[in-house]
């Protein structure tokens, strides 16, 4: 717990937008509960946290608050986000809560991996910060 909470005091420390952002995306994420019962999607988007929060913070552990974060949403939410795309014709957003919620997840899944993908192109050519 100790390295999640240092973890959430240098989002915090960042600019607002970036909090916002992590706890948005967390609320998505945990938005997939109650799906589970039902839709494969979300039981997809809580193996991929189950896999995505440790490993964050063990990379997080290991080189600190860096661009280079963002790999682990690279490796991890890429496949998943093709996942989504291959499922598409099965969200039936317009007629059911669990359809829009899966619009959301993969659009949030989009954005954050447009961040992450520049975040760790920008690490590789040498902006670590």
């Amino acid at each position: 717990m100790e390295i999640a909470e240092a973890f959430m005091r240098d989002v915090a420390a960042g600019p607002a937008w970036v909090e916002f952002w992590v706890n948005f995306m967390g609320v998505v994420f945990v938005l997939a509960i109650p799906f589970a019962f039902s839709r494969a999607e979300a039981r997809w988007a809580l193996v991929v946290m189950a896999i995505s929060l440790p490993a964050m913070m063990g990379l997080y552990a290991t080189v600190g608050f860096v661009r280079l974060l963002g790999i682990v949403h690279v490796v991890l939410w890429t496949p998943f986000a093709f996942y989504l795309w291959r499922q598409r014709s099965t969200w039936r957003v317009r007629e059911t809560l669990a359809g829009k919620w899966i619009a959301l997840l993969f659009a949030t899944v989009l954005v954050s991996l447009v961040f992450d993908y520049l975040d760790v192109i920008r690490y590789l050519l040498g902006d670590v910060d």
